[in-house]
């Protein structure tokens, strides 16, 4: 049977956390740099817990103003120091609990994209973290360097965002970054999960493989689309499950 897992970004102040929680089987927890703090984060670590929801750190950039969305210049060491405290402020909380990593916003895409950057992280992950799964863009360069330093790789797909014919996110600064009919991101899910193809912006069907499918809490119809996809999902044959469980 084919098997996907379901994760979402939470401690982000959406609202939204506590319906979504029963609804996914990976959380990935803000560790007070883009968003969160100590309590969003002790929080979200007990409702995972009574959920029974895999425990992830999502790194990014210190910088509230923005949400963690500018893009910066950084060498690979600066990449893998940030994850590398973020992570340990996590940790203080969940203790081995922790289960994963997936990177956020601005520092996920140029993550993603350059090797160099691809390296500094999972560098430090590989050192310190070892048994952390690294959720990854699909086909991105962080999944192929994770792969190669031994980590275990998740490669990660987005129901909500539009791709480009390189496999990569379309921007968020164009206007057809996100998809905003529901039909339509739940069709771009299945076909993802089942037949390993995404159609890009300009008609190309690219391959893909789907691990964990991200669901942006966020929204404000998030829960509603939560519940639709599952339900969607399980009429397909398609068994919801945490990555490695």
């Amino acid at each position: 049977m084919t098997r996907v897992d379901l994760n979402c970004d939470l401690g982000e102040g959406a609202g939204h956390d506590a319906e979504l929680m029963p609804l996914i089987t990976s959380a990935n927890i803000a560790c007070g740099a883009h968003a969160g703090g100590l309590e969003s984060m002790v929080e979200a670590v007990q409702s995972a817990a009574r959920n029974g929801v895999m425990i992830g750190a999502h790194p990014g950039y210190l910088d509230r103003k923005n949400f963690g969305r500018i893009e910066r210049a950084i060498l690979p060491e600066e990449a893998g120091r940030i994850v590398r405290r973020q992570v340990q402020q996590l940790y203080v909380v969940a203790g081995p609990k922790l289960r994963h990593v997936k990177l956020h916003g601005a520092l996920y895409n140029q993550v993603s994209r350059a090797a160099h950057l691809a390296a500094g992280v999972v560098g430090e992950l590989a050192r310190a973290w070892p048994d952390l799964i690294l959720f990854a863009l699909s086909g991105s360069r962080l999944a192929a360097v994770g792969r190669s330093r031994g980590l275990r790789v998740a490669e990660e797909v987005f129901a909500d965002r539009t791709y480009q014919r390189d496999g990569s996110l379309t921007p968020r600064s164009r206007p057809d970054a996100l998809i905003t009919d529901e039909n339509a991101a739940v069709a771009q899910v299945l076909r993802m999960v089942r037949e390993g193809v995404v159609r890009a912006t300009d008609g190309t069907d690219v391959p893909i493989t789907a691990d964990t499918v991200c669901l942006h809490g966020d929204g404000p119809h998030a829960v509603a689309f939560a519940h639709r996809l599952r339900k969607e999902l399980a009429a397909a044959g398609v068994a919801v499950k945490a990555f490695g469980a």
